[in-house]
Parts: structure tokens; sequence; C-alpha cells
């Protein structure tokens, strides 16, 4: 599938819940429109946050809670939406630290910021821009975040090399994504709208893992796997993880 095809729907579907303000355009919580059972797995009020208004409900994960953020860290969201993760992330790095959110989509980056004023974040900033272009310096990132987000891209390969580029040596990510197991059927894989909704774009569970560590990281480890039932057949499925590396 083309890959500008690719990034235009996924682009288009995400200004629209930007806009929205709530996941599918409707009430439902959900990754995917057939996907409402994925956001069992992220129960934001929990965390007793307010994250009114950054919470869109398009989480597949948790990954600041197993990140291991520390006070004064410089930490990178991959995908920060309308601002949930990075509002999380500000919280535990404290004043003297520093949380920069970076997604594609104008709308979000708006309805983040907007966020940001409400809740008088004064160490965060968001900006516009592709995760496989990451408009960040190199060796600048204690930890990188990503939450559902990498299975949205058509060059995951070139998102695990900036994410490297951008990590401090010593630095590590924390990322929560949609993989795959078995043989998943063509006419899910060509499916636009399940490109936009998490299912088509997601990698092999061991083919993603295999990438991460081809992009230099150590350390691999999946700390969650949740699998679901919507889209399991005869052999194949999909699951979401919450995996971390690090950089030597």
């Amino acid at each position: 599938m083309d890959a500008k095809e690719i990034k235009n729907a996924v682009q288009n579907r995400y200004a629209e819940v930007a806009r929205s303000g709530t996941c599918c355009g409707g009430p439902q919580d959900c990754c995917s429109s057939q996907t409402s059972d994925v956001i069992r797995l992220v129960e934001y009020p929990d965390l007793q946050v307010d994250l009114s208004g950054a919470d869109l409900g398009l989480g597949c994960g948790l990954p600041t809670q197993s990140a291991a953020i520390r006070q004064g860290d410089t930490v990178l969201d991959l995908g920060s939406g309308a601002g949930v993760d990075v509002f999380l992330a500000a919280r535990q790095v404290g004043p003297q630290g520093r949380v920069i959110g970076v997604d594609m989509t104008p709308e979000m980056i708006a309805r983040a910021q907007e966020n940001q004023a409400r809740g008088n974040y004064q160490n965060v900033e968001f900006h516009l821009g592709e995760i496989e272009n990451l408009p960040v310096d190199d060796d600048i990132v204690d930890v990188v975040l990503s939450n559902c987000v990498i299975n949205l891209v058509p060059d995951k390969r070139q998102v695990f090399r900036e994410i490297y580029r951008v990590l401090k040596p010593g630095g590590r990510f924390s990322i929560s994504d949609m993989v795959t197991y078995g043989d998943v059927p063509d006419q899910i894989r060509k499916d636009m709208a399940l490109w936009a909704g998490c299912i088509a774009g997601a990698l092999d569970r061991q083919e993603y893992l295999e990438i991460i560590r081809e992009a230099g990281f150590n350390a691999v480890e999946v700390v969650q796997t949740v699998e679901y039932d919507t889209y399991r057949g005869d052999g194949y499925g999909i699951a979401s993880i919450t995996v971390q590396a690090s950089k030597e």
C-alpha cells in the first residue's frame, strides 16, 4: 500500500478525533471502531490525575507507569495526541525536567496546547512533526514514550532509528503498541480503515522486537501483553504489548 495514502488516512482520522474530542467520533473508547475492548487496559482515571480533554481513548497501554521516569529527565512522547501521556510524564519529571510531545496532526497539536494552557504545565512543549523524522536534536532525551502509535507508521524501522538517534547514551524507551501473531489475512492488511484503526499496520510480534534489536537497542523486554478477541481468527490475532529497551 502507498505510504502517502496511509499517512493521509491516519492524519484525517485523528484530525476528526481531535475536533470531536472522542475516539471514533462517538461516545465509545477505542483504538479501532471495532476494538472497544482495547481501551479497557488503559484506566487513566485510576491514576487520580485530572486528564479532562487530554484522554481521547486512543491508547493501548500505560507506558509512563513502567518507564522509570525520574525527576529532571527529558522525556519525548511520539504521537502525543491531546497530551495525556505528556502530562503524566510532566508530573514525574518535575519543574527541572522537560517533556516534548511530537504529533503529525495539526488539530492534535492545537488541542494539546489548549490542554497545556488549561493545566498550566510549564515544563511541556508540543511540536508538529513526523516520528520518522523527529524535530529533536541528537542525544538529548532520557526517556522515549509512545502509546499505540508506531503501528500507524508505514516505516517502523525508521521510527526506531530515530528513537535511537535522539536518546542519550544510557537512555531508554517504554512503548505500548499493537502487534499481531499468526498469518493475518490480506483483506485485513489491505483495509485502509483498519490501518487508521491500529490493526492493519501492526507488525508480527517477533518482527517488531527484531526491528528494535536491529536499531541497536539492548535489554529488549516485553513487560506486558494483552490479547484481544477482536480480529482473532484461525491461527491469528492481535495483541497490545508494552516493550522496553535501552541505548548503550
